[in-house]
């Protein structure tokens, strides 16, 4: 008999599947619902296809949502390149160093490098991480106006608070699941304005996805507190 979890988990395959193969349908063959809807593009597809698998497999802790993360911030740093967002575009190539580190972290990270267990973000890490967030954000703002980006403010905090986002995953700190359901509200935004609509519907996809990550990992560290009481 399958568990709850496991038909869950089969259902959830047979949908990301299904969405996938209808996406790259529908990209190649360049539909489009309205004249002002714009058509996503192959590359665009291709980004939220491996974004979703990614996401989905963060959710269920499996390290391969590293490398397919990778994957998936190579197809955006070409599609942001051609919209001049240019943070988002050097965010990708930042990730993708992070993807390998976060990728050696969860394998090798925990105790007597042992893989890396789900735990909360502690307050230093907070405290460092806001006060560098400010500045950063400062900073990449008036860079990205002297660039002539074409959402300055909101490309420097999304870019800033999805780094923050990252760094925490890469962690495995619980608390990075609420960083990124709020950096995507704005994305979803951010990527609406600027006809980016499938990458923007990608985030409102992400959203929910965080939320089952946050019950999911909740669930992981309490099992984890249970497993070293018996110890």
């Amino acid at each position: 008999m399958y568990s709850s979890h496991k038909v869950k988990r089969l259902l959830l395959i047979g949908a990301l599947t299904t969405l996938s193969i209808a996406l790259l349908a529908i990209s190649l063959k360049g539909w489009s619902p309205s004249p002002s809807f714009k058509a996503p593009s192959l590359l665009e597809t291709l980004g939220f296809i491996t974004g979703a698998w990614c996401v989905w497999l963060t959710v269920e802790e499996s390290i391969w949502n590293w490398p397919i993360g990778n994957i998936n911030c190579a197809f955006y740093l070409v599609v942001f390149a051609k919209d001049r967002l240019f943070a988002d575009m050097t965010l990708q190539g930042i990730y993708i160093v992070l993807g390998f580190l976060g990728w050696y972290w969860w394998l090798k990270g925990g105790e007597n490098r042992t893989e890396l267990k789900v735990s909360h973000t502690p307050a230093m890490t907070w405290l460092v991480m806001a006060v560098i967030a400010s500045l950063a954000t400062t900073g990449a703002y008036y860079y990205l106006v002297s660039v002539k980006d074409s959402a300055p403010f909101l490309d420097a905090l999304t870019t800033v608070m999805s780094l923050c986002a990252q760094f925490l995953l890469t962690k495995k700190y619980i608390e990075s699941w609420y960083v990124w359901i709020s950096v995507d509200v704005v994305y979803i935004y951010l990527y609406w304005t600027r006809n980016l609509h499938l990458t923007s519907v990608l985030y409102a996809l992400f959203i929910g996805l965080c939320v089952a990550g946050l019950l999911q990992w909740s669930k992981s560290k309490q099992a984890a507190i249970m497993e070293r009481a018996v110890a």
